[in-house]
């Protein structure tokens, strides 16, 4: 059932002039977060969600890491060259589907051309990363949300000096994009997480990073924006949609219909569909990547998982501990369209993974998660207005949309409301 909210039994009708009433069609972490963010700046906001509850899709298992630390634009020839080596392996970290697509062939054109922008999109990543968390954690302590926060840095591990030697050129990037990020020896690395074990050549820490589970924040999030007035319509699947340039509407369950002064689109991989609706383009393809979540029933097991979070070079793995009794190891990037399914032959790497490195950790109870990431060719997020004025896009993000989503709300609210600055100019005239 969809709750739809009168916004003018709340407001008198020189209010309703002043704030433009803003519809945010998606509602996973950049969704809430735009809605939060708008929420406070005085805008009316009505967000649509196609799940029972906010955060069901991407935004629900992801590898819980909030890292500036893996700003690293995958535009480089490395990754080409890897995902041929990699072609015929079913547990490569890097998989791509050779079933041809129009739509993923166009999208690897413009993954090799923005090649060139390597090294200025990586610097900007890191520094649109540095600035978010310190809007997360403003949010987090404001309205008192409950994420397992865990502000114990992140340990990127490398196995050979040809990755450690890459890793230190990526680290001259992250310091021009302002992240303090350090190299650390064998004997250091065994010092900052102790429970890990295995043969390295080096690594690196930055400790200004933090992990925190995804999907608790939004809900946290979600809630507290209702508090402040917005409406969240869940079970509302988004039929229909449209824009006239100053006025939006979207059809819901082919019923239900909300109109508003604008409409934002944070709906991950189904932006570019709708984006397509709106007579615009945003070349997002769906990448899926996989989660394990290892259930720490017994002390063992507790006291043998990380406390630190991990990003293993090798393996493309990241892993976080959430709380006491979750250790969550996600990775891998699967190119094969819009395919939802769980394989074991992509889940048995991660749970192998949790067996080399932390072998005193149990699992007998893991819960397998996959889910496509939202990614441009660039690896940028799109925070841009549409060809119509009154559309707007904060979609995107691909692997980062835990680490850069407090951020893009923000530069959205700057752009929503200067379009409302404009609006109101040009009616006064």
């Amino acid at each position: 059932e969809i709750r739809i909210r009168d916004w003018s039994s709340d407001v008198c009708s020189s209010d309703l002039n002043m704030s433009k009433h803003v519809i945010i069609v998606g509602g996973g972490i950049t969704g809430i977060t735009a809605a939060y963010q708008l929420i406070k700046q005085g805008f009316k906001v009505s967000v649509v969600e196609r799940h029972r509850y906010p955060a069901m899709e991407t935004s629900y298992a992801n590898g819980g890491q909030i890292s500036a630390s893996n700003a690293e634009v995958w535009t480089h020839l490395s990754t080409m060259l890897k995902a041929l080596k990699w072609l015929f392996r079913a547990d490569a970290p890097l998989l791509i589907s050779a079933k041809p697509s129009w739509h993923k062939l166009s999208w690897f054109f413009e993954f090799m051309s923005n090649i060139p922008k390597y090294e200025t999109n990586t610097i900007a990543t890191a520094s649109l990363a540095i600035a978010a968390r310190e809007h997360l954690f403003a949010w987090a302590r404001e309205e008192g949300i409950e994420f397992d926060l865990k502000q114990q840095g992140i340990l990127h591990i490398y196995r050979d000096k040809k990755s450690f030697d890459h890793a230190a050129a990526v680290n001259k990037l992250l310091a021009k994009g302002g992240l303090d990020r350090r190299a650390v020896s064998p004997s250091e690395m065994k010092a900052i997480e102790p429970n890990l074990s295995g043969s390295f050549y080096g690594g690196f820490y930055t400790e200004s990073d933090s992990t925190g589970d995804i999907h608790r924040f939004t809900n946290g999030l979600a809630k507290a924006a209702e508090a402040r007035g917005a409406s969240v319509l869940t079970g509302a699947a988004v039929t229909d949609l449209g824009s006239d340039g100053q006025h939006a509407w979207v059809e819901l369950n082919k019923s239900d219909r909300i109109e508003g002064d604008a409409m934002v689109i944070c709906a991950g991989v189904e932006s570019r569909r709708l984006a397509s609706k709106l007579g615009d383009r945003i070349n997002i393809y769906p990448v899926k990547g996989y989660s394990i979540t290892v259930q720490l029933d017994d002390d063992k097991s507790k006291a043998a998982a990380p406390q630190v979070s991990l990003l293993d070079d090798e393996t493309k793995l990241v892993s976080s501990r959430l709380g006491e009794g979750r250790f969550r190891v996600a990775g891998t990037a699967e190119f094969n369209g819009f395919d939802r399914n769980i394989r074991a032959d992509r889940i048995e790497p991660l749970v192998s993974w949790v067996k080399s490195c932390f072998p005193g950790v149990s699992t007998r109870q893991v819960i397998p998660w996959a889910g496509l990431r939202p990614m441009m060719p660039d690896m940028m997020p799109r925070v841009c207005q549409g060809s119509k004025p009154n559309i707007f896009y904060n979609t995107g993000h691909g692997h980062l949309g835990w680490t850069l989503g407090a951020i893009t709300a923000v530069k959205l609210s700057e752009l929503v409301s200067l379009w409302q600055k404009q609006t109101a100019t040009a009616s006064s005239r």
